[in-house]
């Protein structure tokens, strides 16, 4: 079942169960997949739609960090519950190992060998590392190990 489905699935069992809060955070979901369907004119795949929600949930984190600052934790609750929903669908996060195991083997497979390089690891690693970490973090990680 693709994700896409999964999601509709959840969506029609919180709408039986009359979970009102995670409905309306599926509801999100979809509207954003069909939002970027409508906008590029083709049917999405799995690894698109996770573009999407890791967009969404980066967005949230934001959001999160802001109101936290502004002091209204009322709406920090409310941005955590929709990132926890939206974390759901994503895939088991990379730990640190694994993470720089697979930069390591970025940098080796494409002969990077300085800062300069850094498009052509980001271009190899983003589909492997897509959802599952903050793409922000690895390019930090990659400049310092290819000593930027």
């Amino acid at each position: 079942m693709s994700l896409k489905a999964q999601i509709t699935e959840d969506m029609k069992t919180a709408m039986r169960a009359h979970e009102k809060a995670q409905l309306g955070v599926i509801r999100l979901i979809l509207a954003a997949i069909k939002q970027q369907e409508v906008d590029t004119r083709t049917e999405m795949d799995d690894t698109a739609v996770l573009v999407v929600l890791d967009k969404m949930c980066k967005q949230r984190r934001e959001s999160i960090r802001q109101y936290s600052d502004a002091g209204r934790t009322d709406l920090v609750t409310q941005e955590e519950y929709e990132l926890g929903i939206i974390q759901t669908y994503l895939p088991q996060p990379l730990s640190a190992a694994e993470l720089d195991d697979l930069i390591q083997q970025a940098v080796t497979e494409t002969g990077a060998a300085s800062v300069r390089d850094m498009g052509k690891v980001m271009t190899w690693l983003k589909p492997k590392a897509q959802g599952r970490t903050d793409m922000g973090q690895v390019s930090g990680l990659i400049k310092t190990r290819l000593g930027g």
